[in-house]
């Protein structure tokens, strides 16, 4: 691994368990403890005798059960207000229809992976996996309920496993899905959002809102994932890497079952396929790549739009991922 640890912590026991992981791996034959029987007295209200994939393709990331602490009391400051956030740092971006614009800074995100909000009414779950590159805000109403999402500190294809506290079901953050539990097969609605710089969100909306800092000790601004996504491997992934000789760390934008290697579209700064307008603009830093967020390299900012203009539900994520949950997936490659 080439990627190093900055600050120690409870996303940094997810790289000290990449090491160990191989260890364990060899002694029991298997995945280490992928059995409901070791889950049982940390997660007793999950039903694990409903789901809907391999046990064995599910391990521990290293933190425990809310180890990686979600946010459920989120607050808002004035763009004018926020001096710490460097203009090229990455933020997730809602936009929802009569709502002021509001913004929550990935250099919060990497460290509490999901924040649980109202947004004129709508609960929403934003989320960021960054062991993915993925970065996706859903509706959080299912079957009438209202749910309320934690990190479990389990792994599947080296992408977060949320979970509902209301019932305790299990949850794939890259495909919104639920995969354990009494949700089980059930699809959460992905809602138009996007990541870009800080510097472009405050230029469009001077009278939108950020989320302000938590009030929990952490290194907001480090990345504690130094180098991640120049990485010759991904974290505790043992499936297959992408076709077309794409390197497993190179972002790809997808949208459905299909992906644009991001290079693709820095190359052409615009394509119109499959009845969308997808865009790149530089100007936003790598949160995976230098020890300081906002110093990353330049990968810019996506935009996907329907040929209307409409903002579409997509996700920026790494090419593995998009391989790993989407196998037979179609990669617009352009040639």
């Amino acid at each position: 691994m080439t990627f190093s640890l900055v600050h120690p912590s409870e996303a940094g026991a997810r790289l000290i368990a990449a090491a160990l992981f191989p260890v364990a791996l060899i002694l029991s034959g298997g995945p280490a403890l992928a059995n409901p029987d070791y889950w049982r007295s940390e997660w007793p209200q999950t039903d694990f005798s409903n789901t809907s994939v391999d046990f064995s393709e599910i391990m521990s990331g290293g933190p425990p059960k809310d180890g990686i602490p979600a946010l459920d009391s989120v607050s808002f400051i004035p763009v004018a207000r926020e001096t710490r956030i460097e203009d090229r740092e990455p933020v997730i971006t809602l936009e929802l229809n009569g709502e002021t614009p509001r913004t929550y800074p990935v250099r919060y995100l990497m460290w509490h992976e999901i924040a649980n909000d109202v947004v004129g009414g709508v609960p929403v779950a934003v989320t960021f996996c960054p062991l993915c590159n993925s970065g996706m805000v859903f509706d959080r109403r299912v079957a009438g309920q209202v749910l309320t999402f934690g990190v479990t500190g389990k792994l599947r294809n080296s992408d977060m496993v949320m979970y509902d506290r209301e019932t305790q079901s299990w949850w794939q953050q890259a495909i919104g899905t639920g995969i354990v539990g009494h949700f089980t097969g059930t699809e959460l609605v992905q809602l138009p959002a996007w990541m870009e710089s800080w510097a472009e969100f405050k230029a469009r909306n001077p009278q939108g809102l950020v989320m302000d800092e938590p009030d929990w000790e952490r290194a907001y601004g480090q990345n504690p994932y130094i180098s991640y996504d120049s990485s010759a491997r991904p974290f505790l992934y043992y499936g297959e890497m992408p076709p077309h000789g794409i390197l497993p760390l190179a972002r790809v934008v997808r949208v459905g079952d299909n992906a644009w290697p991001l290079e693709r579209l820095r190359k052409a700064g615009q394509v119109s396929e499959a009845g969308l307008q997808i865009s790149w603009n530089a100007g936003q830093a790598s949160a995976l790549d230098d020890g300081q967020i906002g110093q990353g390299r330049d990968v810019g900012t996506i935009r996907v739009r329907d040929d209307q203009g409409r903002d579409v539900p997509h996700d920026v994520m790494f090419a593995f991922a998009f391989h790993a949950f989407w196998p037979d997936g179609r990669w617009r490659l352009g040639n």
